[in-house]
This record gives C-alpha cells, structure tokens and sequence, in this order.
C-alpha cells in the first residue's frame, strides 16, 4: 500500500510540475493574490475527478467514443490561442510600474471559469490523469485506491505551493516589465501548447 501511494504521488508530481496553461494561470492569480485558495482548490479538485476516473478504468471512453478525442483536442486548442493573445495583449500594454496588486483583476466567478477552462478544455490532462494513471494503476492490483490517493494529494500540494508560493516572487514582479516578460512567456506557452495539440 504505501508502494503504491509513494509511487501515485511522485508519478503525480512528475506529470503536473511541467509548465502549462494551468499552472501559468494559478502562478498568475498567486502573484496577484486573487482568489489563490479558490482557484487552487478548483484546479487540485479538478484533478483529484479526472485522476479517480482515470484509476476507476474510465481509460475506455476513448475507445468507446473516438469523436471525443478530435473535439476535446481542437476545442481546447482554440481556448489557448485566444487567451495567448490576450496575454501578448498585456504585454504590450503600457503599464508603467508594475505591482501585482495594480490593475483590473478577475472577479472570482470569471477566474473559476477561466481555471475551468484550462482545465477542462486541456485533452492533454486527460492523457496524463485519466489514460496515463489509469493505465499505470492496474499495475497496483488491490492498492489502486492507494496510488490514486497518492497522485491526488501530489496535486494538491503542488497547486496550494504554487498558488501561495507566489507571493515569495513579488519582489521580483514589483520591477517594472516583469509583468510584460511573465504576459509574454504565458502568450507563448499558451500558443505553443496550442501549435502542439494541432500538430
């Protein structure tokens, strides 16, 4: 049991420490202290659905429903593109002394949403939680429950670390172009997670 729970947690971790559309956005909302525990609760929550499903054996669906993967896999493509540009948007903003705090945020309603979305929207989330570590939990006979705990608590450490590990970084953020190389560096990755899903 405790193999199995180790193994879930550090297979977990592995997966989700890679930079995307999602931690961009948590990372984001840290540095400006908006709705940090809501959003990381949504994005670890979120996570904890698709990772169950996934050790559940929901891994058929694909086989089961082939259209759904071309949809999930478009759709999601065209979310990235549009908030990349928002992002280069920002960046090209004149924003004078940048302080986290300064400018128009997020309500929490459209912030849940937007984390939702990069959520939801994202097929290779899918791939990672509910094909990958479904498939890699059969080999966790009778402790599978154990490896999906151990990748749920995984997510959540790194969103709440990430989230409230943010703040450490304003220092940084309180330089002026800091937000413009940050609102660069999402548009690109946003864009570049796009060109990837449609490649």
């Amino acid at each position: 049991m405790t193999n199995a729970l180790i193994s879930g947690f550090l297979l977990g971790l592995s997966l989700i420490v890679a930079i995307g559309a999602q931690n961009a956005f948590v990372l984001r909302q840290g540095l400006r202290r908006e709705h940090v525990f809501w959003v990381c609760l949504v994005c670890a929550l979120s996570d904890a659905v698709l990772i169950s499903i996934g050790v559940a054996g929901f891994q058929a669906v694909g086989v089961a429903v082939p259209w759904i993967e071309p949809v999930m896999r478009y759709g999601g493509a065209a979310f990235l593109i549009l908030y990349g540009l928002r992002s280069f948007r920002s960046a090209l903003a004149d924003h004078g002394v940048l302080d986290p705090a300064d400018g128009v945020g997020l309500g929490l309603g459209p912030a849940l949403a937007t984390c939702l979305a990069f959520t939801w929207l994202n097929p290779h989330v899918y791939l990672d939680t509910v094909v990958l570590l479904g498939s890699i939990s059969t080999q966790y006979q009778g402790a599978k429950l154990a490896f999906g705990a151990g990748a749920v608590s995984a997510s959540f450490l790194f969103f709440f670390s990430l989230g409230y590990g943010a703040r450490l970084l304003r220092p940084l953020f309180a330089r002026p172009g800091a937000w413009r190389v940050l609102d660069g560096l999402i548009g690109m990755t946003m864009c570049g997670l796009a060109l990837k899903l449609v490649m």
